[in-house]
């Protein structure tokens, strides 16, 4: 027999806390496991903002997707990733193991209430929602060009691209704010 870790339960206050505070939000939500919590956010330059919300033995973690690993210029994305966590309320970028960005946080137990929610994930929201555009526009320039372009020689439709016509149109690099 071997010994295997197992998780503490999950704080049955804090578990009801979020499950109320979901609901009266009206967020739709999954429980996959004991304390842990799925929904998404909606937003405008970002459409949706995964969350994961863990209950842990001492403290609430949120784990909220951003953007996948930038396909180039890592260095200066990552660079304003820092930057930006000096200005964030609660929350920091992250990077996992694949080059993934997050936004994380993490509170104790004892502050998990509904106002403390609020402002935690209206932290995540603002912030994933205000950064998607930097992010992509410093990470993925190169194939948001080529996207563009594609789509101007065919006629199609570059809506969904119009948040980046300043510096596509212009032939220049993206400088974003942030």
């Amino acid at each position: 027999m071997t010994d295997t870790p197992t998780r503490a339960a999950a704080d049955p206050e804090a578990v009801a806390t979020i499950r109320d505070y979901l609901a009266a939000s009206e967020l739709e939500f999954t429980e996959p496991g004991d304390g842990v919590f799925s929904f998404s956010l909606p937003g405008e330059k970002k459409l949706q903002t995964a969350v994961r919300l863990d209950v842990g033995e001492h403290a609430l973690g949120v784990h909220a997707f951003v953007c996948r690993r930038p396909d180039e210029n890592h260095e200066r994305v990552h660079r304003w990733l820092l930057e930006r966590n000096l200005r964030m309320y609660a929350v920091s970028f992250a990077l996992d193991r694949l080059g993934d960005i997050y936004l994380d946080a993490r509170l104790p137990l004892c502050a998990v209430s509904a106002e403390e929610l609020d402002r935690l994930l209206g932290s995540v929201l603002s912030n994933a929602d205000e950064s998607f555009n930097a992010i992509l526009e410093l990470g993925f320039a190169s194939s948001i060009r080529k996207e563009w372009e594609w789509r101007k020689l065919r006629g199609e439709s570059t809506q969904n691209l119009e948040a980046f016509r300043g510096w596509l149109e212009d032939g220049q690099e993206p400088t974003p704010e942030g």
